[in-house]
């Protein structure tokens, strides 16, 4: 890692907030994934943001949800010597840059505004590297949700949201008979490893979900739980309609709000795409944690690659104040749908949905019940993570046994690592 100049570092950072004084300088190329409709107006205000602190922003969107598409991207880009000068990234990836020597580190900003005291101490240490933080952190996401169409239910009877798999089941199949698709769905590998891992989550439970998809224990990925939560998997394919594959997933949370389908299970992500068509949460759309009585935690950030020159530099401590600043973590998760990264951010101005996540996040953390996604890339490397969607997807997609899937998973897991 390189130490960042001072002086650009003073001229950065004065004043401490997104709102930094507007002789503030320096340039940040920003290669991220955000372009759907929700998410282009949350990067947007960082953008604006960083413009309103006197700086460039460069921007480098790929599409793709998953984000694969832009770390595949990143890695040419690096290989090259021509890295951007932020990047979207998260979980063991950070680490992973930063143990190849690719990170720069904003430490100096990340003491000098005390960012320790107001991170939750297990998504600060996915920030740092050897102790110096590498990266900031924009949001906290919820995976486990299910979003529903208040009109599609009641077209087909259904009271209540579901709290357990059964009670799912149940509702799809008063939405089939109603002539409603149940289940909204794109048919890419990295949505069909989010509904696995909520899966897994409501069938096994914190403790299982942690020694399956984090811990990797052969066991677990060969138990009974596990063809359990693949014969629920398989339940799920059967609620999906016939044109899934390849759906982008904001075109599956679009089926929700125009009532074609009933459910969508998905992060809080989608909910942004809601509040950007001006939908009312409890209103125009449910909201309700998937089974399992935890929390998949996903959360975007920002990591700062090895780049050079004064100007590029003090973009980067411009860039990671106005990421970590009250104002902007307020605005840019209202916009996103996520609740913001630092625990010390008011919820009074956010909806119902995003206050049950805060409250359910809380009580995950006292209980041991908050869970990184696997899906997401917060648990394992991409390595592992790899085999995990090949597994997933060729099981959603044919007659696999869930016998087969369990020991096939447990095998290639093994292999990856």
């Amino acid at each position: 890692m390189q130490s960042f100049n001072r002086i650009a570092l003073a001229a950065t950072i004065a004043g401490a907030s997104w709102c930094t004084a507007a002789s503030a300088q320096g340039t940040a190329e920003v290669l991220h994934w955000w372009t759907s409709g929700g998410e282009a107006k949350a990067v947007g205000e960082l953008k604006d943001a960083f413009e309103a602190g006197g700086g460039t922003w460069i921007d480098s969107p790929i599409a793709g949800g998953g984000g694969d598409a832009a770390m595949t991207a990143l890695r040419a880009r690096v290989v090259a010597g021509n890295p951007p000068t932020a990047v979207q990234l998260k979980g063991p990836g950070i680490q992973e840059w930063a143990n190849e020597g690719a990170l720069n580190d904003v430490n100096e900003v990340a003491q000098s505004e005390g960012w320790d005291a107001v991170l939750p101490p297990a998504l600060a240490e996915i920030m740092k590297y050897e102790g110096e933080y590498v990266a900031a952190p924009v949001n906290i996401h919820r995976v486990d949700w299910f979003w529903a169409s208040p009109e599609a239910l009641e077209t087909a009877g259904v009271r209540d949201m579901p709290t357990t798999w059964d009670e799912f089941n149940a509702a799809a199949d008063k939405l089939l008979e109603a002539g409603i698709t149940p289940l909204a769905h794109g048919g890419q590998p990295w949505q069909d490893a989010t509904l696995f891992e909520d899966v897994v989550l409501g069938i096994g439970g914190p403790d299982f979900y942690r020694s399956a998809l984090v811990d990797l224990d052969q066991d677990a990925l060969k138990s009974d739980t596990m063809v359990a939560a693949f014969d629920q998997l398989r339940k799920l394919r059967g609620y999906v309609d016939p044109n899934f594959s390849g759906r982008d997933w904001n075109l599956a949370t679009a089926m929700v709000m125009r009532g074609e389908a009933g459910f969508q299970i998905m992060g809080d992500w989608a909910k942004g795409e809601f509040l950007a068509a001006g939908k009312v949460p409890g209103e125009d759309f449910l909201c309700a944690p998937t089974p399992g009585n935890g929390f998949v935690l996903n959360s975007d950030s920002f990591t700062f690659f090895n780049v050079a020159g004064e100007d590029n530099l003090a973009g980067q401590q411009l860039l990671a104040s106005l990421i970590m600043s009250p104002d902007f973590q307020e605005t840019f998760n209202l916009a996103k749908g996520s609740i913001p990264a630092r625990t010390d951010v008011s919820l009074d101005a956010f909806d119902e949905c995003a206050q049950r996540s805060h409250s359910d996040l809380i009580a995950a953390i006292e209980s041991n019940a908050l869970v990184p996604s696997m899906a997401h890339e917060m648990a394992i490397p991409r390595s592992v993570r790899g085999e995990f969607l090949d597994l997933v997807t060729e099981f959603f997609n044919s007659d696999m046994s869930s016998r087969d899937a369990a020991d096939r998973l447990a095998d290639a897991v093994l292999r990856a690592q």
